[in-house]
């Protein structure tokens, strides 16, 4: 990224020396990125980030049906923001939408999807792995009911891409969304493939960049950034999701060995390997979540996005948990840098940090 700023200051755009070298950046960038999710480098599109990417799929698919019967979206109850309030975006533009519901594992079942899809369904939003729960969709099955229908199917790939593999032949998608700093690149550029042949309406208008689909400048260093970090996790995935994997399930065996009223949020398989998420009983997350940081351990009480609400886990609330739970669940991911040190660590604090907030709010565990 240095050598990107310093030396391939050129814009890929143009037809100069300097021009070309950046071109010839981005599009090795380009090449390792089709790389990781198993597609043609030709399909790749780069933009800000994951909601950018969502954004693009959605808005994008419905508007080039918009003077078409077909304006029926469906995603699922437990998406990440960018994709649940784009829907409900098109909602007041006059998409007619459909949530899935999801069960307590937090599953989306294809059984539903057949079900709610009509002939007028124009796109099917369904994320690959959860954000706050870590379970993986089935998405290669409802990608294929959806196909029944006639309707395309986008992947949120943001949480799964990187961790474990990805590859959009065998999804059978139409569309997939993923983000750089989710796998160790920089924040602030991300990509979308769009399988080839498929209309779409950019939602950025401008220049011809990035094949007509998305319009400004590219940023070079940030695509040479996630270029790097795709071909790294490529080379490192199937070694460090199973040594995340064992780390993850160490730290959920020793808190639920070690803290009485705790419990599992979610399908314990299939999961990402770096995500845990799990229930306090009467201990509030957010005074749980100071306490852990104070002791150098930083955990969540759900996506990053939400941070500065108030309001519950969506994810959680959508699973059918009562409020108490919803609002005592602390989400754990585990990544690059920590070992069993770290997790022996939270497993040893945790115990008597639980039990001195619940001795403030002095109310009994439940059963």
């Amino acid at each position: 990224m240095s050598a990107a700023l310093a030396e391939d200051f050129g814009n890929p755009s143009s037809l100069h020396h300097f021009g070309q070298r950046a071109k010839a950046v981005v599009d090795q960038a380009r090449s390792a990125v089709a790389a990781l999710i198993g597609a043609d480098a030709s399909e790749i599109i780069f933009t800000s980030g994951g909601t950018e990417s969502d954004n693009l799929a959605i808005r994008g698919a419905w508007e080039a049906l918009e003077r078409t019967p077909r304006r029926h979206l469906i995603s699922s109850a437990i998406e990440h923001e960018a994709v649940l309030n784009t829907i409900k975006a098109l909602a007041k533009r006059g998409a007619e939408t459909t949530l899935l519901p999801v069960g307590d594992e937090g599953i989306v079942s294809p059984d539903a999807l057949r079900a709610a899809l009509r002939d007028d369904t124009a796109l099917v939003s369904i994320m690959h792995a959860n954000n706050e729960i870590g379970t993986v969709q089935p998405i290669a099955e409802l990608s294929r009911i959806a196909r029944e229908r006639g309707a395309m199917i986008h992947a949120d790939a943001v949480q799964s891409a990187g961790k474990i593999p990805v590859n959009v032949k065998d999804l059978g998608v139409d569309m997939l969304s993923i983000s750089a700093h989710k796998f160790y690149g920089p924040k602030g550029i991300g990509a979308i493939w769009i399988r080839r042949g498929l209309r779409l309406l950019p939602t950025l208008t401008g220049g011809k960049q990035e094949r007509g689909r998305r319009a400004g400048t590219e940023n070079v260093p940030g695509i040479v950034g996630m270029g790097v970090a795709a071909d790294i996790a490529r080379a490192k995935m199937a070694e460090e999701g199973t040594r995340l994997a064992a780390l993850r399930d160490r730290l959920e065996t020793g808190i639920l060995g070690a803290v009485s009223g705790t419990i599992l949020n979610g399908a314990r398989a299939p999961r990402v390997p770096n995500t845990t998420n799990i229930s306090f009983d009467r201990v509030e997350a957010e005074s749980l979540l100071i306490a852990l940081d104070l002791e150098g351990i930083a955990v969540s009480t759900g996506s990053a996005c939400s941070s500065g609400t108030l309001e519950p886990s969506h994810v959680l609330k959508a699973m059918g948990f009562p409020a108490h739970r919803t609002q005592n669940s602390i989400r754990f991911s585990l990544g690059a840098s920590n070992t069993q040190t770290d997790v022996d660590k939270a497993i040893a604090v945790l115990p008597e940090i639980v039990e001195k907030l619940r001795h403030l709010t002095r109310t009994p565990v439940r059963a």
